[in-house]
């Protein structure tokens, strides 16, 4: 990798890394399609580790505010969803499946602006955790679904479930990706070389943080829709 590739990917990680620490997800929505384009073969090795320690910085910061009960609900939805996306992305075209999912969070998306806003029950969580665990498998961009049900939440407590939520998901995915050999030395060096970029963008998300806390359900509506967006253009 070239000095000017690096330092392509450590800017879009570290504004990446800024937006997930202020709303609770957005490193694989902004970073992952960079590196697609500079460095593929990165993909997803890297970018699952740097994820699994920027969920470790913002669930910790954000403790007390986490949603324990709904983020276990949650996570009973992603697990299997996690094995419903491979199977799907085996059965399906994976243009179908992924604009079919895409339009599904755009719809979500248009309803959360007429007013809808679901409320984080188990129903609503184990759905949501379902069509995480499918999108993401499929698409790599899970965060939609949970900021839809989540959207309603005070900034601190969004945060720190959705970085929950995603900190035991990507330790599901390091295993997952270490037993086919996904992840090796190359990752494990890249990973290494971009922590600072992660670093940065956390500590930039504590300064801005409170000016972003009274416009997070906006901003996760629109990453939300970005995402699908992305999704539909990149399918």
């Amino acid at each position: 990798m070239s000095g000017g590739e690096l330092a392509v990917i450590a800017v879009a990680v570290a504004v990446a890394s800024c937006l997930q620490s202020s709303i609770g997800f957005g490193l694989g929505l902004f970073a992952a399609p960079v590196i697609a384009l500079v460095q593929p073969a990165l993909l997803p090795g890297t970018l699952v580790l740097l994820a699994t320690g920027l969920s470790v910085l913002v669930a910790v910061r954000e403790r007390t505010s986490i949603d324990f009960r709904g983020t276990g609900w949650a996570l009973a939805g992603r697990l299997p969803g996690t094995a419903v996306g491979a199977l799907l992305v085996a059965w399906l075209p994976t243009r179908g499946l992924s604009l079919a999912l895409a339009a599904t969070v755009l719809a979500g998306v248009v309803l959360s602006v007429c007013g809808w806003r679901p409320a984080p029950r188990r129903r609503a969580l184990v759905g949501a955790g379902l069509a995480s665990g499918v999108m993401g498998t499929a698409t790599s961009i899970g965060g939609p679904p949970m900021a839809l049900v989540w959207q309603g939440a005070s900034a601190p407590r969004l945060r720190g479930s959705m970085s929950a939520f995603f900190l035991v998901g990507s330790l599901v995915s390091i295993v997952a990706l270490a037993a086919v050999g996904a992840i090796d030395g190359r990752t494990l060096r890249a990973a290494a070389v971009l922590v600072p970029a992660v670093l940065l963008g956390y500590a930039v998300s504590r300064l801005v943080g409170r000016r972003l806390d009274a416009r997070v359900r906006t901003l996760a509506l629109v990453a939300s829709a970005l995402g699908a967006v992305l999704v539909i253009v990149a399918g």
